[in-house]
């Protein structure tokens, strides 16, 4: 069984930058990327909002610059993925892959949320040309141009209000008759004139040709399929924390997510702690995924220290 001093699960952004830190502290963090390697942030194609890029920076290619940094000081960035956990002894005991066995004095969890999409083949294939789950990442693209946003919740609306400032036109596709959203977010929402609510209406097809997104087809609840033009499709129905393997033992909310100690990276159980979007319900950018990641880090160092490990 390997032993390590710190294991770091999860290559987007926040692991990425654990494990900068990390090897920058001699802890020799060992990181395995999980099933997609650079994290959510690959589905999209041109990050804008990153620091220090003002022409903009392909995803990827972040992502990779992340990676070949912290390999750079010495972070063993390995594939693989997590697939059962013991948080329950010391050290920690990690499976990867179902056979790798690996002991750890200190476990960040940054295995990331991935956004909720409704199952259409159409929707996955105009991924990242039309169809997103972010439109903090990608609005920008439609300035004066026509959207959809699918949802009813909180997500959706707050989705909505941030396209309304740059799209012409935003539709909400709503499946029942009223929001689920919370009060104010409803009003927001339907007094913001650009904003058109479609009610009782489902999602059959996303429409597109080569260039990417061209409508939507709806089905609603009369019976009634019509089609609507738009620009770009964007999903606004929450996002799955990948916490499952760790809720046994660290603490997390109603929605899954991992709740950490105050302004910390801290979770319920002394030596584990989580960064990113596995955590991080409201902002769910890369940027307060990599903060999130070099806290997780510091506090893993600090934690280490304490203990005399």
């Amino acid at each position: 069984m390997e032993k390590v001093r710190c294991l770091i699960l999860g290559g987007g952004p926040a692991g990425y930058t654990a494990a900068i830190y990390a090897a920058r502290a001699n802890l020799s963090p060992v990181l395995y990327e999980g099933l997609q390697p650079g994290g959510q942030l690959t589905t999209t194609t041109v990050v804008e909002n990153f620091p220090g890029f003002p022409g903009g920076v392909d995803a990827n290619t972040l992502m990779d610059g992340m990676r070949t940094q912290a390999r750079s000081f010495g972070a063993d960035v390995r594939t693989g993925v997590a697939t059962s956990a013991d948080l329950g002894v010391r050290p920690f005991r990690i499976t990867v892959d179902g056979s790798k066995e690996l002991e750890a004095d200190t476990l960040i969890i940054a295995t990331g949320a991935a956004a909720k999409y409704l199952g259409l083949e159409s929707e996955k294939k105009y991924m990242g040309a039309g169809v997103s789950a972010c439109a903090t990442c990608d609005g920008f693209f439609y300035r004066g141009r026509t959207v959809a946003v699918v949802g009813g919740g909180d997500t959706a609306c707050e989705e909505a209000l941030y396209l309304s400032g740059l799209a012409k036109k935003v539709y909400m596709i709503v499946r029942r008759d009223v929001f689920r959203a919370s009060r104010i977010m409803q009003e927001r929402v339907l007094a913001r004139e650009n904003i058109e609510v479609l009610w009782n209406c489902n999602t059959k097809e996303v429409l597109g040709d080569a260039l990417g997104v061209t409508g939507v087809r709806l089905l609603r609840k009369d019976g009634v399929e019509f089609d609507i033009a738009v620009d770009g499709f964007f999903l606004g129905i929450g996002h799955a924390p990948g916490s499952e393997l760790f809720a046994p033992w660290v603490k997390t909310d109603a929605d899954g997510f991992i709740v950490r100690e105050g302004f910390s990276a801290r979770t319920s159980v002394p030596g584990v702690f989580a960064a990113g979007d596995v955590a991080d319900k409201a902002y769910k950018q890369a940027i307060t995924a990599a903060a999130s990641g070099c806290m997780a880090a510091k506090d893993a160092e600090n934690y280490l220290m304490e203990q005399g490990l």
